[in-house]
């Protein structure tokens, strides 16, 4: 059964803060008991979700029969953009067809029925539904969500596991069911080839490699 995400809803970054302390003590646990909760479902992602910009974000911004007017730009860190005639305009949080309605509000101030598209070049997307991979994985990071990207996409991103990595007791954190935690099999995946181990994930996941003890 597919999981449904809230596609609008995001997680505050105390609330992605808590979830990461609470991510890396789990990393000492599995090691040390072993994984001991149920499998991650395979199918988890869903067709009505929509790209939420991001700080350092590159947009293009489209304004019709208004060349002077268009330009390519990068979302702030502070989550804003500044465009001829638009000043400090909110980004975060946004997905690029509501921005672009909020451009053609500002603009509509100067000039008669504005037509304008946004269109997302480079992305980053916003601290809350990027995927997180901590502990023995190659290259711990923080990855862009993509619309059905899976365990075996973020893996290869991140490097693959070290030597030390005891991937059969991973852990997947999810935050869209309130940091509900499945296991993962990251060894039968990758270094086995096992495609049945392979499963979605979904916007603000956290992925625990812990520490081999043998």
């Amino acid at each position: 059964m597919t999981t449904k995400i809230l596609a609008h809803a995001t997680l505050s970054p105390a609330h992605v803060a808590r979830m990461l302390l609470a991510a890396v003590g789990l990393v000492g646990l599995v090691a040390c008991a072993g994984p001991k909760y149920p499998p991650a479902p395979h199918d988890a992602t869903a067709s009505d979700y929509r790209y939420v910009i991001g700080a350092g974000d590159t947009l293009n911004i489209i304004v019709w029969r208004n060349p002077d007017l268009s330009q390519t730009l990068q979302v702030r860190p502070d989550g804003r953009i500044s465009s001829p005639l638009v000043d400090d305009l909110p980004a975060l949080g946004r997905n690029p067809a509501d921005l672009a309605r909020d451009i053609e509000k500002a603009l509509s101030k100067f000039i008669r029925d504005p037509v304008v598209t946004v269109m997302v070049n480079t992305f980053q997307g916003p601290f809350s539904e990027q995927i997180r991979i901590v502990g023995e994985a190659a290259k711990p990071a923080g990855i862009p969500y993509r619309q059905k990207m899976t365990v075996l996409d973020v893996m290869i991103q991140a490097g693959g596991l070290t030597d030390y990595a005891d991937g059969n007791a991973a852990v997947l954190v999810r935050g869209s069911e309130g940091g509900k935690a499945y296991s993962l099999r990251l060894r039968d995946l990758l270094k086995r080839g096992d495609i049945t181990a392979n499963v979605d994930v979904q916007p603000g996941d956290v992925i625990i490699i812990p520490q081999s003890w043998f």
